[in-house]
C-alpha cells in the first residue's frame, strides 16, 4: 500500500518545529511518532490521526472523519480523516493540533 507523498510532505512541514518527531513505515503506510507513539499516519491518500478516548466521538462529528476501521474493529482514540477534510493547510493543521494535544500527554515509550 502506498501513502500520498504529498500529504506527508505537508506533515513534515506541519511538525518542523517538533523536533521529538520520528517518521516510521506502518501498516503499508507512514506514520509520525511522538515519544514512540503514532501520532498521525497516511494510509494511501487518507490521514490518521490520534486524538484519544475522551476526544474520539467529537472528532467522529467532524466532517470527513470516520472511525479507524483498518483492521475491520474501529480502534477508539484514532479518527481516519477523507481528503476533503484536511484540503486547506488550516484544517490539516487543526487535525494535527489534535494529534499533539492527546499525544503531548503520554509518556514516553
Amino acid at each position: 500500500m502506498a501513502f500520498d507523498e504529498g500529504l506527508a510532505e505537508r506533515l513534515r512541514d506541519e511538525f518542523r518545529e517538533h523536533h521529538d518527531i520520528a517518521e516510521k513505515r506502518m501498516f503499508g503506510g507512514l506514520a509520525f511518532m511522538l515519544h514512540g507513539h503514532m501520532c498521525v499516519g497516511i494510509l494511501d491518500d487518507t490521514l490518521v490521526v490520534r486524538v484519544g478516548a475522551e476526544r474520539y466521538e467529537d472528532a467522529l462529528r467532524t466532517a470527513h472523519a470516520r472511525p479507524m476501521d483498518f483492521t475491520g474493529r474501529p480502534l477508539t482514540g484514532f479518527v481516519m480523516v477523507e481528503p476533503p477534510g484536511f484540503e486547506s493547510d488550516a484544517d490539516l493543521s487543526r487535525w494535527v493540533k489534535r494529534a499533539l494535544r492527546f499525544n503531548t500527554s503520554l509518556p514516553p515509550k
